[in-house]
């Protein structure tokens, strides 16, 4: 037995503790890891992502680029070296052979820069169109009070809607038979008597107008000007929401006009949203598919039919791209050239609007 002396409200009492009957409690160790330690762990899950979603496809598109015998490389989703070190266990002790002739047989091809030449033709309309229109849009949305909300919900529905949905919703708008919506208009409002042939190489009726390359392309820039402003607008609204107006009431003091003060206070100002949505809208254009797909869905059996006869007046890149791992062709090499050209493209794009655009954004 132990004898202790507990102070309790200043009268000394004299207790006795049993040692056998005191319970040990043991605290717990915790583990102090570093800040960097900590920030690896929480970046896990990200990085297991980005290695199987990004590098893998990459690492593999490098290398189905450069091997040269399809012998080692066949196969949707395989993985190029894995495929080449199967061959030589499994197989004859052969390696393939690795050069930049896939890169030459891609750029051989007419169908394939005639596919870089229609995705540059509707970058370089589309592009500057969106940007113009979307900013006008997102001005006249900032000045207004009565209905804000309401103009903005309608821009902004087709950034919500299905790219599948509403390409479906032009094709059947600008529909080659007189009761397409747009021929419709067309001869009530502005008298056009004949229907025009939009998309269609087929003519409606026997001796009727087949659908030219202009007409497809009037469509396609329509759409994808569609398409394109509604997150554009809201870009330009949230740095329109930034300005402050202290510089346009100065400015309204000295007698500027609303466009001298739209011209030399509010564009200045917006530079690096404009810069941002410039580059954003480059480096999407070049890889559009799926909207130009849409809009000639249902015209031809062809799944990879960009209108015309041979199914090719604007088949874009990456059209091309796709239809070369077709079932029925299986060219992953060459498709994997293509795309480290379109890759390259991209990047001289973006590092030459940077280039322009460094004496011209204001932070």
């Amino acid at each position: 037995m132990v004898e202790n002396e507990i102070n309790m409200k200043g009268a000394k009492v004299k207790s006795t503790i049993d040692p056998k009957t005191v319970k040990l409690v043991s605290k717990r160790r915790r583990v102090t890891l570093p800040q960097w330690g900590t920030a690896w762990i929480v970046l896990i899950p990200a990085l297991i992502f980005i290695c199987l979603f990004m590098l893998y496809p990459i690492i593999n598109t490098f290398l189905f680029a450069f091997i040269q015998d399809f012998q080692y490389a066949k196969g949707a989703g395989s993985f190029a070296l894995g495929q080449f070190i199967a061959s030589i266990t499994n197989g004859p002790a052969k390696y393939a052979s690795f050069g930049f002739n896939n890169f030459a047989l891609a750029l051989e091809n007419s169908v394939f820069r005639q596919s870089i030449l229609n995705t540059a033709i509707l970058t370089i309309v589309e592009v500057p169109l969106t940007i113009i229109v979307s900013l006008l849009i997102a001005t006249f949305l900032n000045n207004i009070k009565v209905l804000k909300g309401f103009y903005q919900t309608i821009f902004f529905l087709p950034y919500v809607t299905n790219t599948i949905a509403l390409g479906l919703i032009f094709n059947i708008a600008f529909s080659k038979t007189p009761g397409g919506l747009v021929n419709i208009v067309l001869h009530d409002v502005f008298g056009v008597q004949d229907p025009i042939n939009w998309l269609s190489s087929a003519p409606y009726k026997i001796g009727g107008p087949t659908a030219t390359k202009f007409t497809q392309g009037v469509v396609l820039v329509i759409y994808s000007l569609w398409n394109g402003i509604a997150f554009k607008i809201l870009v330009f609204m949230s740095g329109l929401a930034t300005i402050d107006k202290q510089y346009s009431d100065a400015a309204k003091i000295d007698g500027a006009s609303g466009f001298t003060i739209w011209r030399r206070i509010t564009l200045p100002l917006l530079s690096p949203q404009i810069l941002y949505i410039t580059i954003t809208s480059f480096i999407g254009s070049f890889k559009m598919y799926t909207g130009v797909m849409s809009v000639y869905q249902g015209i031809n059996a062809d799944a990879y039919y960009f209108g015309g006869d041979k199914g090719n007046d604007w088949i874009p890149v990456v059209g091309w791209i796709y239809k070369q791992v077709d079932a029925d062709q299986l060219r992953p090499g060459i498709a994997s050239a293509a795309s480290l050209i379109l890759l390259a493209i991209i990047m001289v794009i973006t590092a030459a609007q940077f280039a322009v655009s460094k004496k011209r954004v204001h932070y």
